[in-house]
């Protein structure tokens, strides 16, 4: 009576493939063959957007350069997500095959991200409708910068002194 479980092993993911995916198709097809569905659509929006402002003449420099940025970070990001999901279907990742994403894709519990992307959302907008002109909008580009720097000192901080 020796019966023996078999544990359907996870195919194993090609960072290679993953990365030449993310290179010729860059909308999402890397992580789609990472079986990362939620992250594919974030890509292709992200990649549709930038490509949809290039194309209404938005500013050529600055989003051309996102989309250059954008491009070339899909790649390294879908060939990390092949690597960390080998890892976790062989046991030495944390996740040890539980997830389909990788170990990083976990919620933190912040909302900045998502508030900072709706207040970018309703002033784009607004440049859209001419409320704010676009002039006005690229002047001002730096404020971003100073609040992303502000979100990472304050994360940088002790949350309280329990926590010492």
């Amino acid at each position: 009576m020796d019966e023996k479980t078999v544990v359907p092993q996870r195919p194993v993911k090609s960072p290679g493939l993953a990365g030449f995916l993310s290179a010729i198709l860059p909308f999402g097809a890397g992580a789609l063959y990472n079986e990362q569905r939620n992250k594919a659509l974030t890509q292709f929006f992200i990649f549709a957007g930038l490509v949809y402002a290039l194309s209404r003449g938005g500013n050529g420099v600055v989003f051309g350069l996102a989309l250059a940025a954008f491009y070339f970070y899909q790649i390294f990001d879908n060939v990390q997500a092949a690597r960390a999901l080998n890892a976790a279907g062989a046991g030495r990742g944390p996740a040890a095959g539980a997830a389909t994403e990788p170990p990083g894709d976990a919620p933190t519990g912040s909302i900045f991200w998502g508030l900072f992307l709706i207040v970018l959302g309703i002033v784009l907008v607004l440049a859209n409708f001419e409320a704010i002109p676009y002039k006005a909008l690229f002047d001002l580009w730096p404020v971003a910068v100073i609040v992303i720097g502000l979100k990472l000192v304050f994360e940088a901080r002790p949350k309280s002194k329990v926590n010492r």
